[in-house]
């Protein structure tokens, strides 16, 4: 199935257009035709079975025949990562995640981290085109990048934790998980979490874990830490 995407439309919708750049690539380089069937998904969660009426590649127009409602996650997954220095790197983190089944990311700016800027436009494109290629109805929030000081002065509801690297006492991903709970993981830059970032997260009601007994790069274990989450739920 090949899954298309319009965040306008909902279960009132009975028939819509497509964007002028949409409907050249349906048309011109796909080569639907009049009556041809179309899936498309809002990113809520709902699945659309339409039907080309106007097969235009200035203005491809759908029938909407039938609707399902994917069920939701009982859990919501939410990290907050460090840009990686090389941009290739994060990017293959957030088409990753958003294949495993993560519902937000935030990138956080850390005392460490070497990148300060991101191209967030990018980024949403690359998670939406992993929604659509692993047939997901569900497209991750992405959020504007903030400090690091900033994130944690936010209310995040469930499960707080900090993945890092100091020697300290630290319990497994696995051991503080919880069926069903809501959770939010700090991955830090490819130098770490500086002492006072761990401190300040310690003090925000953080829980520090460890992702393992090898020393991860920061995609890797923010890959690892989604991937771990949603395994535990299964």
């Amino acid at each position: 199935m090949q899954l298309f995407f319009n965040p306008n439309i909902d279960e009132t919708t009975q028939s819509f257009s497509f964007d002028k750049e949409e409907s050249r690539h349906i048309i011109k380089v796909l080569r639907k035709k009049d009556s041809d069937i179309l899936h498309v998904t809002n990113g809520s969660g709902l699945l659309f079975e339409t039907q080309i009426t106007l097969a235009s590649d200035n203005k491809c127009t759908v029938e909407v025949i039938s609707i399902t409602n994917a069920e939701k996650p009982k859990f919501h997954l939410h990290l907050a990562v460090a840009p990686t220095k090389m941009n290739d790197r994060f990017e293959w983190f957030l088409e990753k995640a958003t294949e495993i089944g993560i519902q937000e990311i935030t990138p956080i700016f850390c005392d460490r981290s070497e990148r300060k800027v991101i191209n967030r436009d990018r980024f949403e494109k690359i998670i939406l085109s992993a929604m659509k290629q692993c047939n997901e109805t569900f497209l991750p929030k992405l959020n504007e990048a903030i400090s690091f000081k900033e994130f944690i002065k936010q209310q995040n509801k469930g499960l707080q934790l900090i993945a890092h690297c100091e020697e300290t006492d630290k319990k497994s991903l696995k051991e503080v998980l919880k069926p069903n709970e809501d959770v939010t993981i700090l991955i830090g830059p490819e130098g770490d979490f500086s002492e006072k970032e761990i401190a300040l997260a310690l003090e925000n009601n953080y829980k520090p874990v460890t992702l393992g007994n090898t020393r991860l790069r920061t995609e890797t274990a923010a890959v690892v830490a989604c991937h771990s989450v949603v395994f535990f739920n299964e």
